[in-house]
């Protein structure tokens, strides 16, 4: 029973591991990546053409048949991510009901669940209602999550929601004020169309917008005045959200290259096993480092700044004549971080590799703030220390070099 479910487990972590978009440079994860983004692409191109009658009478079996394979897929993936839920690494601690009820009711499992329900809904409406298909371009949302570009605004937007919503609240306000002004000014002149403040409201939300339709338009000297002064204040209501958002997705582009995903961190050996808190604080720390082959990543006799693990790719270490290849979830640079020393070893990219960066302070204060990463760093450059193939000033380890495959030097 225990080898079926250790078995069980296995399988459920693997599912996760190819379902995960970013864990790492897995074949079949980019694959089944693909294959959801093509299909999500020719959902979305057959909702818009399907709506053209001389199309649509051409090509309505292609349309279907696109659709059913789509259901069918999308079904499958739901079912598996439902499944899989419990070894994912920000839901591994609890129990796996809870850990699918998780899934289920977070913001990607709606959209899941959202982009599957309009087709199933056609054997359980009328035929009048069958329009809700419509919803099918809710598909669309399925690409956040194989967008590294949507999701780094979405965490643009998520860490300026403070700044957003007083920009909000300025806009209301100042939507208000001119309304009031512009009721006063104008409601005996145009008592059909400014007569009542909520009249005014419109007029002043469409001015501030910078929409201006043109529905609604004073006459009088003051209303022209009133009118002005909106049109300006309407130019710093729009700049100020614009540049908020602008400086904000610019900021987190350049703080990384692509995005950090649970699985990346949790696939790393010197963090497996910590709880979803813990690889949080992780996370927040972390920074993104694109390298193509052949670029050196730290040289020989260089000060250490930070560590590196290497998310994507594979990279060469020349200790001193001597060469190791390290992969994906392995680390390198840890012990001369710590010990403020300098590199021992050239490291240079032996294939386009994406790596995630910590920086020495931010190493540091983690190992302040959480005494279990503080206690499983400390062990590692314990045993690492200890290896005979590395000196007491270097910075490259037994586990390392065991994990790495070593070759001669040409």
């Amino acid at each position: 029973m225990r080898a079926r479910a250790r078995r069980a487990s296995e399988l459920r972590r693997r599912v996760g591991e190819i379902l995960d978009h970013g864990v790492g440079a897995d074949r079949a994860s980019v694959l089944v990546d693909r294959t959801l983004i093509l299909l999500i692409l020719l959902n979305l191109i057959g909702v818009v053409l399907e709506s053209v009658p001389d199309i649509d009478a051409r090509w309505h079996p292609a349309f279907v048949t696109i659709e059913i394979v789509s259901i069918v897929v999308f079904t499958a993936e739901y079912a598996l991510r439902i499944w899989s839920a419990p070894e994912h690494a920000l839901t591994r601690a609890l129990s796996p009901g809870q850990a699918r009820w998780r899934y289920a009711t977070s913001a990607v499992g709606i959209v899941d669940l959202l982009a599957i329900l309009p087709f199933w809904f056609i054997f359980a409406v009328p035929e009048d209602l069958r329009v809700i298909l419509v919803f099918r371009v809710v598909r669309f949302l399925k690409l956040g999550r194989y967008s590294p570009g949507m999701r780094s605004l979405l965490d643009a937007l998520y860490n300026e929601r403070r700044a957003l919503a007083a920009c909000l609240v300025i806009f209301f306000g100042t939507t208000l004020f001119a309304a009031v002004l512009m009721y006063l000014a104008e409601r005996h002149v145009q008592p059909d169309r400014l007569g009542t403040i909520p009249d005014a409201i419109w007029w002043a939300f469409v001015t501030l917008g910078t929409i201006g339709y043109g529905d609604v338009v004073p006459v009088t000297p003051i209303g022209k005045v009133i009118a002005g002064a909106t049109i300006l204040m309407a130019m710093a209501m729009v700049a100020m959200p614009v540049g908020i958002i602008a400086t904000a997705f610019a900021e987190e582009i350049h703080r990384r290259d692509f995005v950090v995903t649970w699985g990346m961190v949790a696939r790393v050996p010197l963090f497996a096993g910590l709880d979803a808190a813990a690889i949080a604080d992780i996370m927040r720390y972390l920074r993104a480092q694109t390298v193509d082959a052949g670029d050196v990543i730290v040289r020989v006799g260089d000060p250490a700044h930070s560590m590196y693990f290497i998310a994507r790719g594979a990279v060469d270490i020349d200790l001193k004549g001597r060469h190791i290849t390290l992969g994906v979830g392995h680390f390198f640079g840890e012990i001369a971080l710590l010990r403020r020393a300098h590199r021992s070893a050239t490291v240079t990219a032996l294939t386009r590799a994406n790596l995630l960066v910590l920086d020495g302070e931010d190493l540091r204060r983690l190992m302040e703030r959480d005494p279990r990463i503080a206690e499983r760093i400390q062990e590692v450059v314990r045993e690492r220390v200890g290896a005979d193939i590395v000196g007491r000033r270097g910075d490259l380890v037994g586990e390392e070099i065991a994990q790495g495959r070593e070759h001669k030097a040409d």
